[in-house]
């Protein structure tokens, strides 16, 4: 039998496929090693347990094989019939039994995957529609799984850190937020600061700036509004040496 492989033969694209996959395998441990109670537990998001994160993230790949499908036959299928339909969608996966729960995040993770692997090569270019209404590449749905999968395997609150999310993923993440805040114009006088690099993000044209320092994991947990351990700040935005809270990102 001939060895199922992804169609496509993009040397970054596949380099950005294993990332999200390594995110894939790296949530699906931690919440293997949460016991069927433990999903009532909290997480690093308000309002949210166990059970909406898992159920968000399995629901986001059903969404994400959507587009995928969208791009494979030129059929719009869009992720979300509406953002009132997903957030029922989340609500109802969280009332649903351990067995189901886990089932849904197995289930739906293996058939993104299939989904990309048996796109053509030649369809990954092929426009579809996020559910923000972003008009992007297929190729786009890769980093929008591998961002949801390392941020949301942290937010389960079970041990994972941003220190556990490659450099290169939390570089991109960092890029992201600052490109939102910039478009909102919501950066004015802000500058992230890498520790023990050249990186800057941010508003770094400013004359006075509030600068954000600390090591590249610690800004990306500041950034996404996960907290403000490990990073300091200075400048007129930093009362009494306090880090202020980051602009909203999503």
């Amino acid at each position: 039998m001939v060895a199922r492989h992804d169609q496509t033969t993009d040397v970054a694209l596949l380099d950005a496929l294993l990332q999200a996959r390594r995110g894939t395998a790296f949530f699906a441990r931690k919440l293997n090693e949460l016991s069927d109670s433990g999903l009532d537990g909290g997480t690093l998001l308000p309002g949210w347990t166990r059970r909406h994160v898992v159920a968000h993230v399995g629901y986001n790949a059903r969404a994400l094989a959507r587009l995928i499908e969208w791009a494979a036959t030129g059929v719009e299928t869009p992720m979300y019939p509406s953002p009132e339909a997903r957030h029922h969608e989340i609500e109802f996966g969280a009332t649903l039994s351990p067995i189901a729960l886990r089932n849904l995040f197995d289930h739906s993770a293996v058939h993104l995957n299939v989904e990309w692997r048996d796109l053509p090569a030649d369809a990954w270019h092929h426009k579809v529609k996020t559910a923000q209404g972003r008009t992007v590449p297929a190729a786009e749905t890769v980093w929008m799984r591998t961002r949801e999968v390392w941020i949301h395997a942290v937010d389960l609150n079970n041990g994972a850190t941003f220190n556990d999310v490659p450099a290169a993923v939390l570089e991109r993440l960092l890029t992201d937020v600052t490109g939102a805040w910039h478009t909102r114009g919501t950066d004015t006088g802000l500058v992230i600061r890498v520790n023990d690099t050249d990186f800057c993000f941010g508003d770094t044209g400013a004359a006075d700036p509030t600068i954000i320092s600390g090591p590249l994991p610690c800004l990306v947990q500041w950034a996404a509004g996960r907290g403000a351990n490990g990073v300091t700040a200075s400048g007129p935005g930093a009362a009494t040496g306090t880090v202020p809270a980051p602009p909203s990102w999503i």
